[in-house]
């Protein structure tokens, strides 16, 4: 499957622990969303646009009005990447 770099990155962060928060207006739609690490930085790779391919392909989802993690579908997709710390 054709992931490109934004989405992997994203998708290696939610896969060691990460999650997306997101902001929404009054009427309920999505206007901002935040990917955290599992060490609490922020990571900018993830926009509004990458947050929205990834929910239609149904790598992220959220469950009982938590932030989104990485679904099965989604950790199957990933790729390994050598971690640097």
């Amino acid at each position: 499957m054709n992931i490109s770099k934004y989405e992997q990155r994203t998708l290696h962060a939610l896969a060691q622990g990460g999650a997306i928060h997101v902001v929404k207006d009054g009427r309920g739609k999505i206007v901002e969303v935040n990917c955290a690490t599992r060490d609490g930085w922020r990571l900018s790779d993830c926009t509004l646009a990458i947050f929205n391919k990834l929910k239609k392909r149904g790598f992220i989802a959220s469950r009982k009005s938590l932030p989104y993690r990485i679904t099965r579908d989604g950790l199957a997709a990933v790729r390994a990447q050598l971690d640097n710390r």
